[in-house]
């Protein structure tokens, strides 16, 4: 059977050697939770069991103090004070943010930096990243100190704030944040995250271990920040963590490999002096390791340098196809807001599709009543081998300039059902990757959830005929002024804006300069290597 270095990134390979995390992981389960009420359910469960010197490590790009993760309760600071008040040790890093009025969390986040300290666990509003870059990851570990069997963490796209506890009806969070008004008073929001057992957790404490004992200034190019924060008393620098537990012992057939974005910045980050790009080298090599099926949702896949990759594959491998799952409108409406991403979507889409034609399928999704489902989720599975899930997005952006953290699994499990090697390499379909894609089709395409309808999904070449004929029965069914029983399936073919020359001419500088800049070293840069 395929060995994991076929798949994933040696050491070497990461291309940064100042980290302390290992390759990869063996003996891990993951499992993936899809839909904020699902992960917020479990993250409560996980949480609560938590007791006297365990320990909980988070980071977040956004935190709402009074989300609730369950209804009625409890919300994310009561969560984590009340775990303090059984005397664990509660710590979190949570992006600084940009003001409100542009549409970021600056006001939230501070809030839950004060409700936590406040009951007696201690936060920093993290600033290290590059101007307008920030912290992206959404990552909760939680340790405990008597039995290891416990340990769980979990990595992906939610955030711990408003709007997330969405579920598969996607009638939206009742605690919603102001999105483009296609998507109603309480945005559907589709989204998915990893749980994860087993020693991959180490690594993921590791992960925050590196940012917190990074001896940067916090608020490190911002003086004005800075001053703020003095004058607020703000925790202006992280306290000394007690010693990192032992690692949990194997739970399960899995091997996660932890990957990451840092950008090279001035001063450097201590765990990463020229930055850490291997998200992009991880999904690099598993690209080019595809020949039938490429299965992304991602909230944007506007970017030239990334949909390059997509479109080699597509021109090397003639029977290769490319799906991809994205949102219908952006999510904030206005020129400014919206434009610039319509730019980087035309060109990355049109790339793929001069390089596949009819092997590129793009759609968008929708709920029931007809509202489009704002995807957040950033999923990719290459061949039912290599599946990931994160926080980062097939943009520029993500794979070099703002933080970003990614769980890519490879599966020990050969999965029985036909075809058994749809890739005809002999690697083999693997059980974790394929159950990842079917479960997220089950739900798109409205099929049972126990798998009993999944005979036109398991094949590549079935599974993209039938995405398509359903997402034209759906998009007829709008044309035809929606008479009759609506067909089956959420499932709507992605129409990217059509832009005129004027528009693209100033859209397109703001599009690379601000939604989509490159955070690589000078070199990297001239070589168009990551």
């Amino acid at each position: 059977m395929t060995a994991p270095e076929d798949w994933l990134l040696s050491a070497e390979e990461r291309g940064n050697a100042a980290t302390d995390l290992p390759a990869w992981t063996e003996g891990n389960l993951a499992v993936p939770l899809v839909h904020g009420t699902a992960y917020f359910d479990r993250l409560v469960e996980c949480v609560q069991v938590l007791d006297e010197d365990d320990q909980l490590f988070f980071t977040d790009w956004r935190g709402d103090p009074d989300e609730e993760l369950r209804p009625g309760g409890p919300t994310v600071a009561q969560l984590f004070t009340e775990a303090v008040q059984r005397g664990v040790t509660v710590r979190g890093l949570v992006w600084r943010s940009h003001v409100d009025w542009l549409s970021f969390s600056s006001r939230e986040n501070r809030a839950l930096d004060q409700e936590v300290e406040d009951g007696g666990g201690l936060v920093v509003l993290d600033q290290r990243v590059r101007r307008g870059g920030s912290h992206h990851q959404k990552l909760v570990v939680c340790r405990h100190d008597q039995d290891a069997t416990k340990d769980v963490a979990f990595v992906g796209g939610i955030d711990l704030c408003h709007s997330r506890r969405d579920d598969a009806d996607h009638r939206g969070d009742p605690q919603s944040v102001p999105m483009a008004a296609a998507y109603g008073p309480t945005p559907p929001w589709h989204d998915v995250q990893l749980m994860i057992r087993g020693p991959a957790v180490a690594a993921l404490d590791t992960v925050f271990r590196e940012r917190w004992d990074d001896p940067m200034d916090p608020d490190q190019g911002n003086p004005i920040a800075h001053v703020v924060d003095r004058l607020r008393k703000s925790r202006m620098f992280a306290d000394r963590l007690a010693p990192q537990l032992p690692a949990p012992p194997r739970m399960g057939p899995h091997v996660v490999q932890n990957l990451r974005t840092y950008p090279a910045i001035r001063p450097p980050y201590r765990f990463a002096p020229d930055g850490e790009r291997s998200i992009a080298r991880g999904y690099s090599k598993a690209v080019r390791r595809a020949r039938r099926l490429i299965y992304l949702e991602d909230q944007y896949m506007w970017s030239g340098e990334v949909a390059q990759l997509f479109a080699d594959a597509l021109r090397e491998h003639p029977d290769l196809h490319l799906v991809v799952v994205v949102p219908r409108v952006p999510d904030q409406d206005g020129a400014i807001g919206k434009t610039p991403q319509y730019v980087g979507r035309w060109q990355a889409l049109e790339m793929c599709r001069r390089a596949g034609r009819d092997r590129v399928h793009v759609f968008d999704i929708e709920n029931h009543e007809g509202t489009p489902v704002y995807v957040h989720a950033k999923v990719c599975v290459v061949d039912d081998v290599w599946a990931s899930v994160g926080s980062d997005n097939f943009n520029r952006r993500s794979w070099t300039h703002d933080s970003e953290l990614s769980s890519a699994v490879l599966d020990t499990t050969l999965d029985p059902r036909e075809p058994r090697d749809p890739a005809g390499t002999g690697d083999g379909a693997r059980t974790f990757a394929r159950d990842l894609r079917l479960v997220l089709a089950r739900e798109h395409t409205d099929r049972a959830a126990d798998g009993s309808e999944d005979a036109d999904l398991l094949d590549p070449a079935a599974f993209v005929t039938t995405l398509e004929a359903q997402a034209d029965e759906l998009d007829a069914w709008h044309a035809g002024g929606r008479r009759g029983p609506r067909p089956r399936g959420r499932l709507r073919h992605h129409q990217p804006e059509r832009l005129s020359l004027p528009t693209r001419l100033w859209a397109t500088p703001l599009y690379r300069l601000v939604d989509d800049p490159d955070g690589r070293p000078l070199r990297l840069r001239r070589r168009g290597e990551f």
